[in-house]
């Protein structure tokens, strides 16, 4: 934000990039985290593997409980191993340079709108080089293989 910070969570499926659950939140609690996991579990069903990042809202006693009650292996990138982490980090970059920095947020309720308009967007619109023609969204219904571009 143009003053202060937020915090965003998104729990994303690796084969297609689609965003499945976000939240935003003005402190670095784990409850916007696990209510994101929440959603996403109920909504799109349990994976067999979860990956995250070592942060302390992942390393919590309340995030570890909802994936073992719904029988999810927990896998944890390694201590400074950005590659482990590269699609939630690729996603990052694209929502900083296409939304964020060019909007500059006044406020929590603006960045929420924005935020939730470009994800929607990038879910639904925006094709990605590893599907194809394809966006997240219709590489996540149709599950086929990715296909691969031509240099």
């Amino acid at each position: 934000m143009r003053r202060g910070f937020l915090y965003l969570v998104a729990i994303m499926d690796w084969y297609s990039r689609k965003v499945l659950a976000w939240r935003l939140s003005n402190s670095m609690d784990t409850a916007f985290c696990i209510e994101a996991l929440k959603e996403a579990l109920s909504e799109h069903g349990t994976p067999e593997i979860f990956n995250t990042d070592q942060g302390s809202q992942f390393t919590s006693g309340d995030w570890i409980d909802v994936l073992n009650d719904a029988k999810v292996k927990i896998s944890m990138d390694g201590k400074g191993r950005w590659i482990d982490n590269r699609m939630i980090e690729r996603l990052w970059r694209s929502l900083k340079y296409e939304c964020v920095y060019l909007h500059g947020f006044e406020t929590g309720s603006q960045a929420r709108t924005g935020i939730g308009k470009w994800l929607a967007y990038y879910n639904a619109e925006r094709t990605h080089s590893t599907h194809g023609i394809l966006t997240p969204d219709e590489a996540y219904a149709s599950k086929t293989e990715p296909m691969r571009m031509a240099a």
